[in-house]
């Protein structure tokens, strides 16, 4: 028993998420995050980069397919039902659990803008393809 996972939908979803990810903190934020985070491109080179972002798709998609299928118990509403959705599991649940570890972090207010930006675009980007795909 369960809801229909539409397997074609999740994977571009986790690929919107993914990308929505690398112009956020490539193009459009990269600058000031890496300054919120003390880093500089050399020091991000020094991790095992193709883990990394391996690691951070898989995370991408299994959000996606977990995004699924909570839409799939509210029956795959229309695209406005759906970005509703998905920016409230953002604004609901993964930025605040996210800001709990930065307060204790002390994070910068920057950090904080970013990352948190980062998670509702990417949840809206994900709500709109499985919308359309789905």
């Amino acid at each position: 028993m369960g809801t229909e996972i539409h397997w074609l939908a999740v994977i571009a979803a986790g690929v919107a998420a993914f990308m929505v990810g690398g112009v956020w903190y490539s193009a459009l934020f990269g600058k000031l995050w890496m300054a919120a985070r003390g880093v500089t491109p050399d020091s991000m080179q020094k991790g095992n980069v193709k883990l990394l972002f391996g690691i951070t798709f898989l995370l991408d998609l299994f959000m996606a397919f977990i995004l699924d299928h909570v839409l799939g118990t509210y029956h795959y509403p229309p695209l406005t039902g759906t970005l509703l959705i998905a920016g409230g599991i953002a604004l609901g649940f993964v930025i605040p659990s996210m800001l709990v570890n930065y307060l204790y972090q002390q994070a910068s207010r920057n950090l904080i803008l970013i990352d948190a930006g980062h998670w509702f675009f990417a949840f809206l980007a994900m709500g709109a393809v499985l919308s359309l795909l789905s």
